[in-house]
């Protein structure tokens, strides 16, 4: 029992770990507030398009499951750090959703102007294609 504790301590504070090191900079949170309304909208629209590979849709929806329960990682009452596991966890299934559905369709369902879609390519550190 005791090491089973000590593995499930030590897992945690591994995550804890990497999201520490993965986290973003201030600049980085005023951008990802600015545009998180139309992350959300192509959340909801990725999860639904039966053109995205299922495996894909599922993480999403997995996502918006982890986003909206209260159990997280991090509390969200500690300061940024709370917050900021929401946003790199997010990042990582948007980064997922990329290489496996394609940046073409990222664009066809990014609800917000260029400015917004580039603006996630940064967060996101992957290159998404400004032109509709």
């Amino acid at each position: 029992m005791l090491v089973s504790l000590a593995g499930v301590l030590l897992a945690w504070f591994l995550l804890l770990f990497l999201a520490y090191l993965a986290r973003p900079d201030h600049g980085s949170l005023r951008d990802g507030a600015r545009i998180l309304p139309d992350t959300l909208r192509l959340v909801r629209r990725l999860a639904t398009d039966q053109t995205v590979p299922r495996s894909a849709r599922w993480l999403l929806w997995g996502l918006l499951a982890y986003l909206a329960l209260p159990i997280d990682l991090i509390p969200d009452f500690l300061p940024v750090i709370g917050w900021a596991d929401d946003l790199i966890i997010a990042s990582l299934v948007l980064r997922y959703l990329i290489k496996r559905a394609g940046a073409g369709t990222v664009r066809v369902h990014w609800p917000g102007d260029a400015e917004g879609l580039s603006t996630l390519g940064g967060l996101l550190r992957v290159p998404l294609p400004e032109s509709r």
